[in-house]
């Protein structure tokens, strides 16, 4: 088990935060807190506690070199806000140097200050030892708070563990917590559902889970690589051909194991990839040559819901269609709207089904809600999260 900030005690103590404050600007401006607002819990255990907070973040790709159009200051004024005191944003080009060192030095005990983003340099994403060190050196210990990308080894998610002892904040704790006794301990039946894209993005986790869950419920553009599958004509849907070299693996390994698998009955089927375009809904068995597919249909909406009702806890990654486009976003919301409505532990893994739970304000009716997409799938594909697994052990 690993050592939490509730193991330190941080009288006297300076903590470096690794926040995921990787969030969306719209005109300069942060258009969803959610993963701020989600490390506020952590942040004020800490200054409750009479620790120095510095944070550390990265937002955007800037490409190794400063970039005013992804620099933290925004992050800054709205974490001031959320906080209810000021945050001290200490902005440099080289992300630590002499003044932002004397800057942290002289902060009071419980007062929060920012550094820009650590992607300003090359050596983050290098996972580059001066680099680390340089960040190791603004404090005593460092707290891993960034889900979101606890599965890149980088300069200021693993590499400072080198030079500074290393504890969870409380947003790791709880999506090990939630995400780990969904796939260890669950209470059955057991759900997965799958959407997105490609399949083969997905086929590492969906193989992981086939000894653990009772139903798999195929969502999203993966459903039409399935639909080939299974003999059907998929008119212009999007395929993968990787993946669909795999399916047979699947279905195997599903009917050997006693999953369920489910695939839809009916999809919303569209002449262009727009909102506006021409469409309709079709049996699988009967999807026009010219047309592609968007959406699961109602009447695999209903079919799907009807089994996640039983469940007692579903794991959810990957929308059901193209959710941005009102027009084929019905698959999508009847699925959050069935989850949100049962008596189960729903955990969303990120991405896109948490942008699409939040967009249909039903987050809060959710159990857990990842923070980060790429993490929660790799640690549902069983793999080890180096930014987690580097931090110290009780």
């Amino acid at each position: 088990m690993k050592k939490t900030i509730r193991d330190i005690d941080w009288s006297d103590k300076t903590a470096v935060v690794r926040c995921d404050f990787n969030v969306p600007l719209v005109n300069g401006k942060i258009s969803d807190d959610t993963r701020i607002v989600a490390a506020l819990p952590t942040i004020n255990y800490l200054r409750d506690n009479g620790a120095k907070v510095v944070i550390l973040s990265h937002l955007g790709r800037p490409k190794g070199e400063p970039n005013d159009d992804f620099s933290l200051h925004p992050v800054a004024e709205m974490l001031s806000e959320k906080l209810g005191s000021h945050v001290k944003f200490i902005k440099s080009d080289v992300v630590v140097d002499d003044k932002v060192s004397e800057a942290v030095k002289n902060l009071a005990p419980s007062e929060v200050a920012l550094i820009e983003n650590v992607r300003y340099r090359s050596e983050e994403t290098k996972n580059d030892p001066t680099f680390a060190r340089e960040l190791a050196s603004l404090g005593d210990v460092f707290v891993q708070e960034a889900f979101g990308t606890a599965h890149r080894a980088h300069a200021s998610t693993t590499g400072i563990v080198d030079y500074i002892p290393a504890v969870s904040g409380f947003l790791i704790e709880k999506e090990l917590k939630f995400l780990g006794a969904a796939i260890e301990k669950p209470e059955r039946p057991l759900a997965a559902i799958m959407g997105g894209a490609k399949v083969k993005d997905k086929i590492p986790v969906i193989i992981n889970l086939l000894d653990k869950i009772d139903y798999l419920v195929i969502g999203g553009g993966m459903v039409y690589t399935f639909l080939k599958a299974e003999g059907y004509s998929i008119g212009k849907s999007i395929f993968d051909e990787e993946g669909y070299e795999l399916i047979g693996k699947i279905k195997t390994e599903a009917a050997a194991k006693g999953v369920k698998l489910m695939l839809p009955v009916d999809v919303v089927a569209a002449k262009e990839f727009s909102n506006e375009s021409e469409h309709g809904v079709y049996s699988v068995s009967e999807i026009p040559d010219d047309m592609m597919g968007m959406d699961i249909g109602p009447k695999s909406e209903q079919l799907y819901c009807s089994e996640l009702e039983k469940c007692k806890t579903v794991v959810w990654n990957g929308p059901m269609g193209v959710f941005e486009m009102p027009t084929f976003a019905s698959g999508t919301r009847a699925i959050a709207e069935c989850l949100a409505s049962i008596d189960a532990t729903t955990i969303i893994g990120g991405g896109d089904s948490a942008a699409a739970v939040t967009s249909f304000g039903l987050a809060d009716k959710m159990t857990h809600i990842s923070t980060g997409g790429g993490a929660s799938l790799e640690f549902l594909e069983g793999k080890d999260l180096p930014g987690i697994a580097c931090l110290n052990e009780k």
